[in-house]
């Protein structure tokens, strides 16, 4: 039986390993993919910390990885419209048999490895333009924001918007919100590294959200209006009761980091007046990494600024914890099986 190298995670025990496993063989409707890129993501390091546990998953092991991207090697019966060579880069979850939405690299085997599976209709084509590594992080680092921008927070031309965490979402939040047309586009973060990366990625102004006059700072950059849509990156309470505050008539909060503490609107009267509005979100659609990559296409986006640093499959838990401990306050790492 062929053998593959592959990173995999112990939820019983927490334990990241690379190891050799089966190459996996594709099934009906899947094509085998030559993994050539895969992105590691804090949602990775919080599986292996235990903040996050797989909800549907098989079994007590995961190879880990739903940021991938490569290059199609070998096809299962019945599919139709790939062909072996093509360049692709995978949607990060799909549907199984009874409905339920899976999560690569969570849910089943992801892209931490030599091969991994997908099903033909998770494949998105991808330039010969796009480099692997940037590709492989359209899934989720910038689809997610992707979809937090335009779907979740409907932002629209002109509207004042802030960005509150600039780390690996949060930095490409900043530059759709500036293809988007939002102004002005104020980035907040007390990290200063975060904040030069922000003005870099296109924020009008970064913040930092630790100063006293922070709010104030808001309400002048807005002219008194105050935000017409605000997201939280960070999934800080502190960040979410300060967004409320500074939230204009109509103004939308985007809660897309994750926290399992309580919001408290203090002001329930205003917010009602005001007619606000906090709104959940979570992942992207299909739709969303289809669109980037056409917008990639179209030579409106490139994202060579996002790629931090690569490392072979073997270090992936070097990458685990530079990303971990934020080492030189990365925006993407990404592995190279």
């Amino acid at each position: 039986m062929a053998t593959m190298r592959a990173a995999r995670l112990n939820i019983t025990d927490r334990t990241l390993e690379v190891t050799d496993v089966p190459r996996p063989v594709p099934g009906r409707g899947q094509v085998l993919v030559r993994v050539r890129a895969a992105g590691v993501c804090l949602s990775d390091v919080h599986l292996i910390d235990g903040a996050l546990s797989p909800l549907h998953l098989e079994g007590d092991t995961v190879t880990l990885g739903h940021e991938v991207s490569g290059v199609v090697e070998e096809l299962g019966p019945e599919v139709l419209d790939v062909r072996a060579g093509d360049r692709v880069a995978l949607q990060a979850g799909e549907h199984d048999r009874h409905g339920r939405v899976l999560t690569r690299g969570v849910d089943y085997d992801g892209g931490w490895a030599e091969y991994a599976l997908a099903g033909e209709d998770t494949l998105v084509p991808i330039p010969d333009e796009l480099s692997f590594e940037q590709a492989a992080i359209i899934p989720d680092a910038v689809s997610t924001p992707w979809a937090a921008v335009t779907a979740t927070g409907d932002v629209r031309p002109a509207e004042a918007v802030a960005v509150w965490g600039v780390g690996g979402l949060g930095a490409h939040a900043v530059q759709l919100l500036r293809l988007a047309g939002a102004a002005p586009i104020i980035a907040a973060d007390p990290d200063e590294h975060a904040r030069a990366r922000a003005l870099e990625f296109g924020a009008d102004v970064a913040l930092d959200s630790t100063a006293a006059d922070f709010l104030t700072r808001i309400g002048q950059l807005t002219h008194g209006r105050g935000l017409d849509a605000a997201f939280d990156f960070a999934g800080v309470p502190v960040v979410r009761e300060q967004a409320v505050q500074v939230l204009g008539e109509h103004g939308r909060l985007v809660l897309v980091g994750l926290t399992d503490k309580p919001l408290e609107v203090r002001d329930g009267t205003r917010f009602s007046y005001l007619r606000q509005q906090i709104l959940g979100h979570y992942g992207s659609e299909a739709e969303h990494v289809v669109q980037l990559v056409d917008l990639v296409r179209a030579g409106r986006l490139e994202f060579s600024r996002s790629i931090s640093g690569t490392f072979s499959l073997e270090e992936a838990p070097k990458a685990v914890e530079q990303l971990e401990q934020r080492i030189g306050s990365p925006v993407r790492l990404v592995l190279q099986p």
